[in-house]
């Protein structure tokens, strides 16, 4: 199979990989706020979301981390090199980070599952927020390739992260007023 198809392949599966991230942490946050209505309520909402988040996680989500390993090796057989390169390394440090992060979800994912959370909704917010960190610095160190301009990528990160969390806030006081 030629490189631009592996490559086009292990994309692909970055793109699924994340939606199904972004997504099971918002239907964790749902759980959670159901675990919290009353016991009607929770007896319709609980396992209809937990059934969404089940097909979402093993037939989305962890197939699509999976097989963007999987091609992700394969791209790197092609370019070898890049693993001499300090992008790559910073790269492959964010990407460990990110599966760190599926690891955590999943913790998650078992304990929502079994009727226990140990995070409020508002702390979920803020954790859904770390993969779209993650995101935006894997995409502009493989874009742009390089760690020259790294101190200026971190401080955006850190700068995106301030805003993602204010809008957090503003959004939870606008939502306890409605």
């Amino acid at each position: 199979m030629g490189f631009e198809y592996i490559k086009a392949l292990h994309i692909i599966f970055v793109v699924t990989w994340f939606a199904g991230l972004f997504y099971i942490v918002r239907l964790f946050i749902y759980q959670t706020e159901a675990m919290e209505r009353p016991e009607a309520e929770r007896a319709i909402l609980k396992p209809q979301l937990d059934l969404m988040a089940s097909r979402l996680w093993y037939i989305i989500t962890w197939p699509s981390a999976i097989l963007t390993l999987i091609f992700g090796f394969w791209v790197l057989t092609y370019r070898m090199g890049y693993l001499q390169l300090g992008f790559m390394h910073a790269k492959l440090g964010f990407v460990a980070l990110l599966y760190g992060y599926h690891i955590g979800c999943h913790i998650l994912f078992k304990e929502i599952q079994k009727g226990r959370t140990r995070w409020t909704s508002t702390q979920l917010r803020i954790w859904n927020e770390a993969s779209t960190l993650l995101l935006f610095a894997i995409v502009f160190l493989i874009v742009l390739k390089s760690t020259v301009s790294m101190l200026w990528g971190i401080v955006s990160l850190v700068g995106l992260g301030v805003t993602l969390m204010l809008g957090i806030r503003i959004y939870k006081k606008f939502r306890n007023r409605a």
